[in-house]
């Protein structure tokens, strides 16, 4: 098995949630990484419900009923959707 495998492997996700502030993901390793929600202008912008509804796939997280998809490797590389602005007074 090549290191890209086991890397990949390794950073699955298995589970994800949100709330009105983060996203966090649990990862195959037993990482678990977390973002502002306002990386992700249309996730922030989505009802709690629409939210919840992740489907997890081995390189990332897709919201069908908002159709967005995030990459696990954008989250650890800390890259923000484009036009990502944080809240007035936030970080």
């Amino acid at each position: 098995m090549t290191t890209l495998q086991i890397e990949v492997e390794d950073s699955r996700p298995v589970s994800a949630c949100c709330d009105s502030a983060s996203l966090r993901v649990t990862l195959a390793d037993g990482r678990v990484v977390q973002t502002p929600l306002w990386w992700y202008p249309r996730l922030a912008k989505a009802s709690p419900e629409e939210r919840a509804a992740i489907e997890l796939s081995p390189m990332g997280l897709h919201w069908p009923r908002i159709d967005e998809d995030i990459s696990i490797a954008s989250m650890l590389r800390g890259q923000k959707a484009p036009g990502a602005k944080p809240p007035i007074g936030g970080r």
